[in-house]
């Protein structure tokens, strides 16, 4: 089991800590308790940046290992942990400027009180992702990634299914009530990291975090902008990236010191959302035969780029 980089230690300890904080609550009744549950639905979410980062650079030297890890992110976030090369390394990475659509912009979100818009991101930008993802599938050529995707889906969801046979609401709460809050808070990161910004922008697109003690547990997550700019960094390059390269070109108040002072300042003690916000583009209205490389819906694939995604796709 050999790593590509030493350095990545940290995303295997993040990954089983989450794990184990989960096999704790389970079986042992004393850990089943607030404490136990916040520590694992936290750890649900830096989790989600391991699945991020892996899915843009590939762990182990191993393809096989490579796969078999997915299928652990997969139960741990308890969904295809494959659909975010399209949803995420291909069209986000892209925003808009190949003339599709951001399926997570948050631009998509429109209560004109902003918590509204925190709290139900993932319930707006879901649907359309997921159909997105679908009809990206169905592009002629990517069987392996269906296949992928299905065997993901079936371990994530038998596994949890087995779980809940033996102890139902025990896992509900203890592992269901994680699994679903490290997955949807990721979603909200697209708003929380690009709302208010200037996606046209080379340097202004993303909001950034440089709080060190959330930057270890995230992976360097918190460098938004130097991620974006370069996909195939390696996460322990971005602090260094984004000082050198995007600080001295952005605009200063997109470095934000605290996750959570900016999420209390902008959702609970702010009543609008930041500026520069524009309505949606148009989502793909469906059509008849697509052409061969156009999936249903008329969505046009962009080509899987090593750049974007750095791993062995499936």
């Amino acid at each position: 089991m050999r790593l590509k980089r030493r350095e990545d230690w940290r995303q295997l300890f993040i990954v089983f800590t989450y794990l184990a904080l989960l096999a704790s609550m389970v079986l042992v009744e004393e850990c089943r308790n607030v404490l136990f549950l916040i520590a694992a639905c936290q750890f649900s979410f830096f989790v989600q940046t391991v699945t991020h980062n892996v899915l843009h650079g590939a762990l182990f030297e191993s393809k096989g290992l490579n796969r078999a890890f997915r299928f652990v992110l997969s139960f741990c976030g308890l969904f295809p942990v494959s659909s975010v090369i399209p949803s995420h390394n291909i069209v986000h990475h892209h925003f808009d400027d190949d003339g599709q659509p951001d399926w997570a912009s948050p631009s998509h979100a429109r209560f004109k009180w902003n918590l509204l818009n925190l709290l139900h991101f993932p319930n707006i930008i879901g649907p359309i992702t997921f159909a997105g993802i679908n009809r990206w599938a169905m592009v002629k050529g990517r069987g392996d990634y269906r296949r992928q995707s299905l065997a993901e889906s079936v371990f994530a969801f038998g596994l949890t299914g087995l779980l809940l046979a033996y102890d139902f609401w025990t896992v509900l709460f203890f592992v269901v009530v994680p699994q679903l809050w490290g997955a949807r808070w990721f979603l909200r990161v697209n708003l929380i990291q690009h709302d208010g910004c200037d996606i046209q922008s080379e340097f202004n697109h993303s909001r950034n975090f440089g709080s060190r003690l959330l930057n270890w547990f995230s992976v360097n997550a918190g460098f938004h902008t130097a991620h974006h700019n370069q996909p195939g960094l390696h996460w322990t390059d971005l602090r260094a990236s984004h000082e050198k390269d995007v600080a001295p070109k952005m605009q200063p108040e997109l470095l934000q010191r605290s996750l959570l002072g900016y999420l209390a300042k902008t959702y609970l003690f702010t009543f609008s959302r930041p500026t520069q916000w524009t309505p949606p583009p148009p989502l793909p209205v469906d059509a008849g035969s697509p052409p061969n490389g156009v999936a249903p819906g008329g969505f046009a694939a962009p080509a899987l780029s090593r750049a974007e995604t750095a791993s062995e796709a499936f």
